[in-house]
């Protein structure tokens, strides 16, 4: 899995080498001296750390693998913050735990409010006084082109630490989870050069054009279910928009972050661009949140969360953009295959555990084809294989975390309390960690607690509709709105519900397309604002409009 001690240091020093060179040409171009001599000296601070950064690692626990224990020790669990590793005040920690056992891998530092306004005063110094928003668009999606090439060279790596830390089976994270967030990077180092304003016509002698600008300071906390991919979403835009980030990560899985944040300083992203704490929510994330010296705060997680930052950075009247949650309708028509449908309906929930905003989790089936496709349904979930997620063959791993278990077996429960017919499932897998087994309800109705609540688990709901209009309006009877699928061979039917289902998203006779250019984010309570693609650079940007008196004579005005 790991290239050799002489490779390694080979690769660092050609790196090393690349970014001293590129940043003395950027700091030929910088405005000031003083930014100058900081982008010069930027490579050899990165040295600076990584000959030091030994000294800072935990070992790991001697039962693990030897290539886990590998890919843990790259790991230093402290706060990034400026381009140091730190702890956290007064040495707080908090310990990280393996989904599969629910053993400690390791104790990382608890960032505190003092912390937090450090970050900040490192970013609003990189910001104001530093290279980042200085360099060009090119010259900062070179760095990101380095920073994700970088990432390429690790993948092994940052999937083995995205699998211990959150449980996904290994094979998903090496093959789309690391993949997706290095292509994300690369995307957006594509539009960092890219990102301009327009001459705008006006009635008079003027000549007016706007300036797109960076932000400025933008705080950015991430969820659980997909470390790795959430923080690319995140970063990508923003330092392509030229912006500095204070980012605080889940406190279930904080390693790949980390890591990645130490690959980008060895990539050149200059201290304070990219700073990274580790914590809970409702001290490190609602200190970032509420902080005067945040421009802008986006976040991904729960739609009660959500509501909670919004009204925090809503003390600060800055803007926000929310990613949470989703209840999403699939429904399945009566000329859909059948075999095909069931496929598409199990994909569509089972992903990543039922751990995935999109999931559709509620499962509508026409009634002429109602029975055939429950017993389907079941014996797809029977051979679902759930183990161990570095075994070949694992299709499931664990729930992240025995908060998240626990809240998947209340609410399996709560539905066999309430009538709904458990064919399959329902109970743990295993002895240890934090495994349940791929659960199927049929018989389910809307008013049910699964079927409005957001389980976020391997449980599938099955309900039953006769007309169009009916499907419509139940399936839009929630009040998430991020996605919905449809089942059919009909495009007429296709392009109604398309049209009619009230979710950012629609996916048709497939599920789970995240194609890095295309726009993604909820209606209603499922957010506010879009990520990826073109849409999320509005985000991270803001418009200036310049107007200028014109004295000589206008031979046109267009």
């Amino acid at each position: 899995m790991r290239a050799s001690r002489l490779a390694l240091a080979a690769a660092a020093a050609g790196r090393a080498a690349l970014t001293q060179q590129a940043l003395r040409s950027q700091a030929a171009a910088a405005p000031t001296c003083e930014q100058a001599a900081a982008c010069v000296g930027l490579a050899q601070q990165v040295a600076q750390l990584h000959a030091g950064r030994q000294l800072c690692r935990a070992e790991p626990a001697e039962e693990l693998p030897e290539d886990h224990r590998a890919a843990l020790r790259t790991i230093t669990p402290k706060l990034l913050i400026n381009g140091k590793f730190v702890d956290a005040a007064g040495g707080k920690t908090f310990e990280t735990y393996d989904p599969r056992t629910g053993e400690v891998l390791m104790s990382v530092a608890e960032a505190q409010a003092e912390d937090v306004d450090k970050a900040v005063k490192a970013a609003r110094e990189a910001f104001d006084k530093g290279p980042w928003p200085r360099m060009t668009g090119r010259q900062r999606g070179l760095i990101m082109q380095r920073m994700a090439d970088i990432m390429q060279e690790n993948l092994e790596e940052l999937a083995t630490l995205e699998s211990l830390d959150n449980g996904k089976p290994y094979s998903i994270a090496k093959a789309a989870d690391v993949p997706l967030s290095i292509e994300q990077l690369r995307y957006y180092a594509g539009w960092a050069d890219k990102i301009y304003g327009q001459t705008i016509p006006t009635d008079g002698k003027l000549h007016v054009y706007t300036l797109k600008e960076p932000i400025g300071v933008v705080g950015q906390i991430i969820p659980w279910n997909f470390p790795l991919v959430m923080q690319a979403w995140k970063l990508g835009p923003a330092l392509a928009g030229g912006n500095t980030i204070v980012m605080k990560v889940a406190e279930q899985t904080p390693l790949s972050a980390l890591r990645v944040g130490e690959m980008a300083l060895e990539a050149g992203i200059p201290p304070g661009v990219i700073n990274i704490i580790t914590g809970d929510g409702p001290v490190a994330g609602a200190a970032l949140a509420t902080h005067p010296g945040v421009d802008k705060v986006a976040f991904t997680g729960s739609t009660e969360v959500g509501k909670i930052i919004m009204a925090q950075a809503a003390q600060n009247l800055v803007p926000v953009t929310l990613e949470l949650g989703g209840k999403s309708a699939c429904i399945i028509c009566a000329d859909a295959d059948v075999d095909e449908a069931v496929q598409i309906a199990h994909d569509a929930l089972f992903f990543n555990h039922g751990q995935c905003c999109t999931a559709g989790s509620r499962t509508f089936v026409h009634e002429s084809i109602y029975d055939e496709f429950v017993k389907k349904a079941v014996d797809a979930a029977k051979k679902r294989v759930v183990g161990d997620p570095f075994k070949s063959g694992t299709q499931q791993g664990p729930q992240v975390s025995q908060e998240q278990f626990d809240k998947i077996m209340f609410l399996i429960n709560k539905g066999v309390e309430e009538g709904a017919k458990l064919e399959v499932g329902g109970k743990r897998y295993g002895e240890k960690g934090y495994f349940v087994q791929p659960t199927v309800f049929s018989n389910v109705t809307d008013d049910m607690t699964i079927a409005r609540d957001e389980i976020f688990g391997p449980v599938q709901s099955i309900l039953k509709w006769s007309s169009i209009d009916e499907v419509i309006a139940r399936a839009n009877d929630t009040s998430y709105g991020l996605a919905a699928g449809v089942v059919t061979k009909n495009l007429d039917t296709a392009n109604t519900l398309s049209r009619a289902l009230k979710a950012g998203t629609i996916w048709v006779n497939m599920w789970n397309g995240f194609d890095t250019g295309v726009p993604f984010g909820g209606y209603k309570m499922s957010g506010i604002g879009r990520e990826k693609g073109e849409a999320a650079l509005d985000h991270y940007t803001q418009t200036k409009a310049v107007h200028e008196p014109l004295k000589g004579p206008m031979l046109w005005n267009m």
